[in-house]
């Protein structure tokens, strides 16, 4: 059996692929190792990966519909899918929106119509995120609340997947399940998030952007908590229920919302440097707070978020001063 993870050279991807390969799972992973960030970055994360025998990679857009019919037709033996491969970041969406239909919308129906027909296919589990809830200002984000106010072309695209989603359910009896992710961090990370652009930039002694003069606070959320969300869910597929679809979605966040300002202020105490701070206004597309409802996740899978910022910037200095030798 073999569970297919689609950006698997990405953050989530990485972290995601290796855990599941650790507990002795084969993993086939998919990316196409786009140059939206540092190539290198990710290549080295697959190097990690191809430590492991039961890992296997493809490199592939998954927009491109005869690759990918070709590469799953190869592997009937795939009994799980985890969709984590889509163009990230709110800002970029405003620079190139195209770039999020493709991979965002067109590549999640490529997966969507090509995975149907997988006999032993018993999950679909695919990345959403918290910039659904757009213009929302009722906190915490529930998974009941609506999602019709997107504030951004990235955001709209993570609610069209959805939709999508529970489209295939309807019509073909797949399960499904949608996780809104919020504000991931940890080693590894994407350079284009802020966690990275302040380490980057207070260690080369340069002003870091701290955006709505700093009234912000986010959902902040370590990659390990994320990780073991994800393979909870995995393991635990929807069922059909009276009336209700085998199609869920879920929030998996930290359940601590934090300020922005101690965020950047526990930052300074694992560098040991004092950051010289730009205050800039509200980008757009931007939210000020993020706070996730985990109510469901607990409830159906157990979920329990054990990593602070105290405990999780450390880590993700200390990765980052061995990685690139600072």
């Amino acid at each position: 059996m073999t569970i297919l993870v689609t950006g698997a050279a990405g953050f989530i991807g990485f972290h995601t692929s290796r855990a599941l390969l650790e507990r002795g799972e084969k993993v086939l992973g998919v990316d196409n190792l786009n140059d939206y960030y540092d190539v290198a970055l990710k290549q080295a994360r697959l190097d990690v990966l191809g430590g492991h025998d039961g890992f296997r990679f493809e490199r592939l857009d998954i927009a491109e519909r005869a690759a990918v019919d070709a590469l799953i037709g190869d592997h009937g033996d795939i009994t799980g899918v985890i969709h984590l491969a889509s163009q990230a970041g709110v800002r970029y969406s405003l620079i190139d929106p195209f770039a999020y239909t493709r991979a965002n919308v067109e590549g999640h129906l490529v997966l969507l119509e090509t995975c149907r027909r997988l006999e032993r296919l018993d999950h679909f589990v695919y990345a959403s995120s918290s910039s659904v809830y757009g213009g929302n200002t009722k906190l915490p984000f529930s998974i009941k609340d609506a999602v019709d106010t997107p504030l951004s072309v990235y955001a709209a695209t993570k609610r069209c997947m959805e939709l999508m989603a529970h489209s295939y359910s309807h019509i073909y009896g797949m399960a499904l399940t949608g996780l809104r992710f919020f504000t991931v961090y940890g080693p590894w990370g994407r350079p284009d998030m802020a966690p990275f652009i302040f380490i980057r930039k207070i260690l080369s002694g340069e002003p870091i952007p701290v955006f709505n003069h700093g009234d912000m606070r986010r959902d902040f959320t370590y990659i390990d908590d994320i990780v073991d969300g994800v393979v909870a869910c995995l393991d635990k597929p929807p069922v059909a229920k009276e009336a209700a679809l085998p199609n869920r979605i879920y929030n998996i966040g930290n359940n601590r919302t934090e300020p922005l300002m101690r965020f950047i202020s526990v930052l300074e105490d694992a560098l040991g440097v004092k950051a010289e701070i730009d205050f800039q206004p509200l980008q757009p597309g931007d939210v000020p707070e993020t706070s996730a409802d985990i109510s469901e996740t607990q409830r159906d899978f157990g979920f329990e978020p054990k990593i602070t910022i105290d405990e999780g910037i450390p880590r993700l200095v200390a990765w980052y001063r061995q990685f690139y030798g600072v």
